[in-house]
């Protein structure tokens, strides 16, 4: 049994993966998701991972998946414990001394053009579940305060000695596939998997997206 840290992104929640959750538990293995403490602006990204690592205790073999912006956290959960693999889900990844803020116009993050959150977000999650996420996720979001970790360099040196794989999602919106492709290069010189799903995949495809969490060794 292996266990699952599952960290959202911005203006996101744990809510995010309740349909993977019980995707893993159903194939047998344990999971944790932790709603990181965006509300409070005096909390760092130190601080963000420190949240993960409580939740996750003495649970071992862990795997760390980390969504979106979460690229920030996933990698300092894996610096302060033990983890088989980090597992980045079209996510943001940092660079030592760059800040979240300064990650967007490094990276050359194109602008999508697409103002509706649904659509850019959420576009193959059923409209139903997509709302109460969005419900649920936006309320969260209202008290979002997340001005000293937005500003905050990233405080490792180099990635975590971890194995490390990356998610490409090729229907996402929101980090599109030939922009993440150049920038899983550039920044972890690998060539990343690869699966269909919007940048919300854990709500889209979730028995599809618990296989292939499944099948990394634990």
């Amino acid at each position: 049994m292996t266990t699952f840290a599952l960290i959202h992104g911005g203006g996101g929640s744990a809510f995010d993966w309740h349909l993977v959750e019980a995707e893993l538990r159903d194939r047998g293995h344990d999971t944790v998701a932790v709603t990181l403490p965006m509300s409070d602006p005096e909390e760092t990204l130190w601080d963000y991972a420190g949240s993960v690592v409580q939740a996750i205790g003495e649970r071992r073999p862990l795997v760390v998946v980390a969504h979106s912006w979460g690229g920030f956290i996933g990698p300092l959960v894996c610096a302060r414990v033990e983890a088989a693999a980090l597992v980045m889900l079209t996510a943001m990844i940092p660079s030592p001394g760059e800040t979240p803020e300064e990650w967007w116009g490094r990276t050359g993050h194109p602008a999508s053009g697409i103002d509706d959150e649904y659509q850019l977000y959420l576009h193959d999650v059923p409209r139903e579940l997509a709302e109460r996420v969005l419900a649920h996720d936006g309320e969260l979001a209202a008290k979002m305060s997340m001005d000293r970790a937005y500003r905050q360099p990233w405080p490792l040196d180099a990635w975590p000695d971890v194995p490390t794989r990356y998610l490409l999602c090729r229907d996402d919106r929101f980090f599109p596939p030939e922009f993440v492709r150049r920038h899983v290069a550039e920044r972890l010189g690998v060539i990343p998997d690869e699966m269909p799903g919007g940048h919300m995949v854990m709500l889209s495809r979730p028995g599809e997206l618990a296989d292939y969490l499944a099948g990394i060794p634990g």
